[in-house]
Parts: C-alpha cells; structure tokens; sequence
C-alpha cells in the first residue's frame, strides 16, 4: 500500500503519541488491578485518553486540505486529553505518597534527553512506520520496563508533558498556515458569503446597522422565533448586526 509522504505518520506528535498510548497500556496492564481499580474505570479513562492523542493527530493533518480550522481544533482535543493522562500520573504517584521528578534530577534529564529519530519509510509506510514506533518505545525501556510503577509513571509525566508542548508548537504553525491560506471548507463558506452579499445587493436588501455592509435573508434555527427569516450581516459572524423582516 503506497502512502505519499505527507500526513501524520511523519510527524513526530503523532509517533511520540502512538509510543504514550503502548505505553499506557502497558502500565494499566501492568499495575490496575482489582484492589485499585475495583471498576475498572480508571483502567478505561486512561487508556482511553491515551488512545485520543495519536487518533485525533491523526484526523486533524487528515483534514488539512479541506479544513485547516478543524485540523487545529482537533489537534487541540489531542492536547487537552494528554493533560487528562497527566492528571491521572500525577494521581497515581500521590496516592502511593510520591512526587514527581524535578526537572533538576538526574532521572528527569535522562529521560528527557532521549529524542525521537527522523523516520525513513521509502515506500513501505505502514511496515516501516511501525517499526520504527516501536524502535522509539524501546528507547526508553530502562524506564518503561521497570518493576516500580513509580518510575514508570514519572517518565510517562515527561513524555506526556513533551508532547503536550510539541502540540503547542503544531497548533501555532498551523494558526501561521490558517492566516496565510485556506481550507477548501473555510474557501467554500467565503465564497458562499460573498454570493450571498452579491445576492442581497441584487434585491436591494438594507445594510446592517452597525457595520453597513449588505445584509442577507436567513431562517432563525432555535428559539421563540426558530422558523422565521430575518436580515442578518453578510459579513457574519464577524459582524452579528440583525435587522427583522416585517
């Protein structure tokens, strides 16, 4: 199966977010049981949240030709779930009355100096790729593989803690990409708004009270008035100037 080479298996949020998911799962695996976890509720919402990173990385670069303002909200959502998973380390270090490394300890900088290596997939991503998610978990199995939950959950808080700031970085470059060109959806809609404005000049529609521009006709979707038209601001949402339609 041919991949081009653009899309998540190349980025690097995406790889470190498929190596915290094996992770999480191994560590739920591991150390959850029936005595701390009589439910198994914790089990699912960490596995879970640890499952949303590299899926939701995943959607959002899929998405961005058609969509950039979508790639970034669910690039966010990657995000907000990685900060539920350290939320959920941090617990289980204070609950057996740990703290965390700081970011001076030997442990911290060991960890931390581990970086990812570039990807070279050639033709065969799927395979390669795989390969070398694995090769980059197996990086820090000195820490991952050990018998003391403690120190696994102290080196996931960094690599969760990484990767949260390595999305930050995506999210501004793709804010960078959404203010030089457009998706094909956000294309759309300025081309629709531009018909519609084009459209209420044709009609002698009013202009709006508060910026002047055209205004044109749409049907109210909620609320005591769900049903009605009204004039509402071409330029919307910039603009939300309304005018009823007597």
């Amino acid at each position: 199966m041919r991949i081009s080479k653009i899309g998540y298996y190349w980025l690097d949020t995406w790889v470190l977010a498929n190596v915290i998911q094996l992770a999480t799962q191994d560590f739920c695996m591991r150390f959850l049981n029936r005595d701390n976890d009589p439910c198994g509720r914790q089990f699912d919402q960490m596995t879970q949240a640890a499952r949303s990173a590299p899926a939701n990385i995943a959607e959002g670069s899929s998405r961005h030709s058609t969509s950039k303002e979508t790639e970034m909200k669910l690039t966010d959502v990657a995000r907000a779930t990685l900060s539920e998973l350290v939320n959920d380390y941090l617990n289980w270090l204070l609950r057996h009355d740990q703290i965390p490394w700081s970011i001076k300890s030997q442990e911290y900088r060991q960890v931390n100096l581990i970086q990812l290596e570039k990807p070279i997939y050639q033709d065969d991503v799927l395979y390669n790729s795989s390969i070398h998610i694995l090769r980059q978990k197996h990086r820090f199995d000195t820490w991952l593989r050990s018998e003391d939950s403690m120190v696994v959950a102290n080196c996931m808080l960094v690599l969760c803690n990484r990767l949260i700031m390595m999305l930050h970085k995506q999210i501004e470059n793709q804010l960078a990409t959404f203010r030089e060109e457009e998706g094909f959806t956000e294309s759309l809609t300025t081309e629709r708004l531009a018909h519609r404005a084009e459209q209420s000049k044709q009609i002698d529609a009013p202009t709006c009270p508060r910026c002047g521009k055209p205004m044109i006709k749409r049907v109210a979707k909620k609320g005591m008035n769900s049903g009605k038209e009204f004039w509402s601001c071409s330029a919307y949402p910039e603009c939300n100037g309304i005018r009823n339609i007597y």
